[in-house]
């Protein structure tokens, strides 16, 4: 078969021969139709991620671990816990039985492989209990899954959304979205905490969303601590990503005294909510209420596109 194979830890994935799965006990063989290629593939393939020693224990490997196929009946499916060293760019791949969960048959392919990033926008009413109405910020809302956030935060009813990044063509285009304000995290410490306080308005942030973590967060939770003895509203900070860095300093005061709350995204996820939410999120998309931005490419362009820095709040999806 054909698949993007990767030599060596930090190499470029080269469309390549490889030799075809085969099923063993308890496994079965998936027609891969379509997968998503986001960061975290990148970083394990890079070898910079905390999972990467598992992936890369031995070379060639191919890269990405989930996706959409087609079970031998021909049952559309996302799939995942791939025996490796197959991985998801492929034309095939090989998995546990059980590994699979179906896919509706009326949903293109290659928007069910970014639906897991709205699944994970929800974590803003599964971890954080949001309600209509409320005040939510999307930080890191000019990637993927932050444009995401900013959709679905609309559509559940948010009564004003504030969104965060670094570039202002970018952020124009999150306020066509639904953003209400937008806040430009490319300034000086000083210009980025007065943003968050100006754009917080008397109401304050009740939802934060974060894909950044790192410089803007350790800024935004010192800024919400209260000037005065009067505490501080309630802001409850779902963490989902850390595309701005992996670590910050938190003040004791960001927590004493501010009303912040801090939850990771799995927060009050179990079967039935994870079910709930996925029949929320294909219900928009079936409507239309919710639409994806992919930019769709042939498994043979996998070289250029793996290296590809133009996307702009589209998903890199990749096609056998």
């Amino acid at each position: 078969m054909k698949a993007a194979v990767l030599h060596e830890a930090g190499g470029i994935p080269r469309y390549e021969d490889f030799p075809d799965p085969v099923a063993g006990d308890g496994e079965v063989i998936i027609d891969v139709k379509a997968v998503a290629v986001e960061n975290v593939d990148k970083a394990i393939a890079a070898g910079t991620h905390y999972a990467g020693e598992k992936y890369l224990g031995r070379f060639p490997v191919i890269p990405a671990f989930d996706g959409i196929g087609a079970l031998p009946d021909g049952t559309l499916v996302g799939f995942g816990d791939i025996r490796l060293p197959y991985g998801a760019l492929a034309e095939k791949a090989v998995v546990s039985q059980g590994s699979y969960v179906p896919i509706p048959d009326d949903v293109d392919p290659a928007v069910a492989t970014v639906m897991a990033s709205a699944i994970t926008a929800m974590s803003m009413k599964a971890a954080a209990g949001f309600v209509p109405g409320e005040t939510v910020l999307v930080q890191g809302a000019t990637g993927v899954a932050g444009r995401l956030a900013v959709k679905v935060a609309r559509l559940l009813g948010a009564g004003r959304i504030v969104a965060t990044g670094r570039d202002d063509d970018q952020l124009r285009e999150v306020q066509d979205i639904g953003a209400d304000t937008v806040i430009n995290t490319a300034v000086s410490d000083e210009a980025l905490a007065q943003a968050y306080l100006d754009a917080k308005g008397d109401g304050g942030y009740d939802v934060v969303v974060d894909y950044l973590w790192g410089r803007p967060s350790e800024i935004l939770l010192r800024a919400l601590v209260p000037r005065s003895f009067a505490f501080g509203k309630p802001t409850r900070v779902v963490q989902i990503g850390e595309s701005a860095g992996s670590e910050l300093a938190l003040a004791a005061s960001s927590l004493r005294t501010s009303g912040v709350e801090i939850y990771g995204a799995a927060k009050g996820l179990d079967p039935q909510t994870m079910e709930e939410v996925y029949q929320q999120i294909v219900t928009w998309t079936r409507s239309g209420e919710l639409t994806f931005d992919v930019e769709k490419v042939p498994l043979s362009d996998i070289e250029t596109a793996w290296q590809r820095t133009d996307l702009k709040g589209r998903r890199l999806v990749v096609t056998p």
